[in-house]
């Protein structure tokens, strides 16, 4: 298995798997010598004598069957959007074409970029195909954690500018960068208790912990696969916390050349360039 699972390319072009045992700054991941890993994720991987310099770090998944994503999952959040809390977690989706690396450049369609948003989120990857799962069997499903930013084009998402085409609004080509690695269970016991911070420009905009989170990745992992087969493979983000730009005094949306980092304490740092089409 792994501690800390990377996916990137070597300096002869090669793609490979790495496994990072010991780093004392996940934000620095790229130009180190890594543990080449053999296998894939619906096999599995295995140790291997070999270490190489990780050039590229690419999504440390090569594709995903879904992103299932959470809506007002923070009560701070909630809070400033002046929402009442859910009953249930609100599901909606990204399509697989939505997956980006942690160091990818976001290109943005220009009917996108009129009130573009950023979202920094924990990200949950499923391990197994989950159905009819047990909030206190859930986490046995999980095959790791990671960075995730839910980029969002805030005009196709309300209803006033567009009559709320949610999905829509999140569902562009690379709308979902991950990374910089899924880190392994055992490296994160308690999910609940993570400290998480986006911030664009080096100014911090996002800054919480997953405890203020209203439904737990347990729980969502339970409701997300009631009745419904959630593939391995899977990205679940569980949603974000207060300060994002459509909330900001003035509002705060993102422009062309902005660099937007989310930033899990146990995970390392997803960082990516937005470029306007």
């Amino acid at each position: 298995m792994f501690q800390r699972l990377i996916r990137f390319l070597d300096a002869n072009g090669d793609t490979l798997y790495g496994n990072i045992t010991e780093l004392d700054d996940l934000k620095k991941i790229e130009g180190l010598s890594v543990s080449v890993l053999a296998g894939s994720i619906e096999k599995g991987f295995t140790s291997t004598n070999k270490r190489s310099v990780a050039t590229k770090l690419l999504p440390p998944l090569p594709h995903i069957p879904i992103f299932i994503c959470i809506g007002l999952n923070y009560r701070h959040h909630a809070k400033e959007a002046n929402l009442s809390i859910p009953p249930y977690p609100v599901i909606f989706t990204k399509p697989s074409d939505a997956l980006a690396g942690p160091s990818d450049e976001i290109p943005i369609h220009p009917e996108a970029q009129s009130m573009l948003d950023y979202e920094g989120e924990l990200g949950v990857v499923i391990g197994r195909d989950a159905l009819n799962v047990s909030e206190a069997n859930a986490l046995d499903y999980v095959l790791g954690y990671t960075c995730a930013n839910d980029i969002s084009a805030r005009h196709f998402q309300l209803p006033d500018t567009s009559g709320g085409q949610y999905c829509f609004a999140k569902s562009f080509n690379k709308f979902g960068p991950i990374g910089p690695c899924i880190v392994s269970p055992k490296l994160i016991p308690d999910p609940q208790n993570l400290t998480l911070a986006t911030r664009v420009n080096g100014a911090t905009r996002q800054s919480t912990s997953t405890s203020d989170m209203i439904w737990t990745v347990k729980q969502i992992i339970s409701h997300a696969s009631k009745g419904t087969t959630v593939r391995a493979g899977t990205v679940i983000m569980t949603g974000t916390p207060a300060g994002v730009g459509l909330f900001c005094k003035p509002q705060a949306f993102m422009k062309s050349g902005d660099e937007v980092e989310v930033d899990i304490d146990a995970v390392g740092v997803l960082r990516n360039k937005i470029l306007f089409n």
